[in-house]
Formats: C-alpha cells, sequence, structure tokens
C-alpha cells in the first residue's frame, strides 16, 4: 500500500447528513416526498446516474435539476451560518499517515471548487497531495472513473492504493477501480454486498490506523522470517 484515498462528504466532514436533509426539503418543497431509506441510496451518486433513479420514481417530469440546485442553496445557507463540523480523528490520522511514508487524497464527489472551498474552511487542505473531483471525469460515482483518475495524478496504480469511503456508491467505484477498500459507515452500516467489496470495516478513522499498522506488521514479519514462512508452508514442525 503506498497511498490512501479519502471520500470527503461523511469521512471527513460531516456533511453528508445535511445534504439528505436538505435534499429532503427542497422535495418538500416542490410536493414530493423522498424517505429517508431512498435518500440515502443517492449519497456519492453522481447527478448523470441520480437525475434517471429519481425521473424512474417520480416520473418523467421530475425537476432533478431545479431541485440539485434549491439544495445547494439550502445547503450554503446552512454552512454560512453554522460552518462545517469536522468528522472525528481526521488530522491525526493524514499526518500519521503522511509520518509513515503514505501519499494521501481526497477523492469526491463534490464540485472541485465546493470541495476546496470546504476543505479549506477546516484546515484540512494543505493534509493532502491532490484533491480530485468526479467534475475532472466523464462518469462519477460508482463508476470507477474519478479512482482510476486519481490513482494516475498521484502516479499509483489502483491496487497500491486503498479508498476510504462511507457510502454503498463511493465502495463501489473504488471496488470498480482496483482499489483496496476499508469503509468508515456514516449514515447507514454496511451491508453484505458492502462488506463482499470492502477489504475492511471500521467505526472510525482510529481503526484505518490500526488495520494499516496490523497488515504492514504482518508483511514486515514475513519479509523478516522468510525460512520460518517457508517451514510453515511445507509443514515442517521445529
Amino acid at each position: 500500500m503506498k497511498a490512501v484515498l479519502f471520500d470527503m462528504d461523511g469521512i471527513l466532514i460531516d456533511t453528508e447528513k445535511y445534504l439528505t436533509v436538505y435534499k429532503q426539503k427542497a422535495m418538500r418543497e416542490a410536493g414530493y416526498r423522498l424517505d429517508l431509506e431512498t435518500a440515502y441510496k443517492f449519497r456519492s451518486c453522481a447527478s448523470v446516474f441520480a437525475r434517471e433513479q429519481m425521473k424512474g420514481i417520480f416520473g418523467e417530469d421530475f425537476p432533478y435539476d431545479e431541485l440539485r440546485r434549491r439544495r445547494q442553496e439550502l445547503m450554503s445557507d446552512h454552512i454560512a451560518r453554522f460552518g462545517i463540523e469536522k468528522k472525528p480523528y481526521v488530522e491525526e490520522t493524514i499526518k500519521e499517515l503522511k509520518r509513515r511514508g503514505y501519499q494521501t487524497a481526497v477523492v469526491t464527489a463534490t464540485a472541485e471548487d465546493r470541495a476546496v472551498r470546504y476543505l479549506e474552511m477546516v484546515g484540512f487542505k494543505e493534509l493532502f497531495d491532490e484533491i480530485i473531483s468526479a467534475s475532472m471525469v466523464k462518469l462519477g460515482k460508482p463508476r470507477p472513473d474519478v479512482y482510476l483518475y486519481a490513482c494516475e495524478k498521484i502516479g499509483r496504480k489502483p491496487e497500491e492504493c486503498m479508498a476510504v469511503e462511507d457510502s454503498p456508491n463511493g465502495v463501489n467505484a473504488a471496488y470498480q477501480a482496483g482499489c483496496h477498500v476499508t469503509m468508515v459507515p456514516d449514515l447507514t452500516p454496511a451491508d453484505e454486498e458492502v462488506k463482499k467489496m470492502a477489504d475492511h470495516v471500521v467505526p472510525d478513522l482510529r481503526g484505518l490506523l490500526e488495520y494499516l499498522r496490523s497488515t504492514h506488521e504482518m508483511r514486515r514479519a514475513d519479509i523478516q522470517s522468510p525460512i520460518s514462512a517457508f517451514m510453515k508452508k511445507k509443514n515442517f514442525i521445529m
């Protein structure tokens, strides 16, 4: 593992819950009802896919783009009034990863200008080598394009990268790209389908560090004890 790629909303900043709340509010204003279970399915989902799916649920006349703009207005008003909450253990996790020589990048479904602004507001921007937005590629999450582009930008193969995601759409994108995946659930737990794609599920970013430490220690032990590993493989008794 050479690099760790972080989703932003729900992993670095505690904005995912408000994105859901204001999506529901925008739709209520227009006379639509969006239940939580359905709303959660669209976390980190690119608009090109969300638009089609929402029209399938609410009909071809569903004003997706208009309501998306309204949700963005409501979210902007909230951030202007209350600021942005940080998710726990971000700074110490990133600093420890950097100390151990990992590259770090943000890989987000949020538009580039807003992603940079949000990260600057909470003081996280300088922690990362790159900030990659799905607006930089043709198709966003759950397609793998944004993760493949991120790997290209940092000069790493997908199998050298760990993606850290909180939503099924994000996990799916990273998995399809060929990255290792750690899920840190935010609004919903990991279901069985997600567990098939994720290498590991941890409750917070401290769990990510513990997981990387354990795999590093196991690899180091294997490298330092090749004779022991060979004997174990051949079932020799010492």
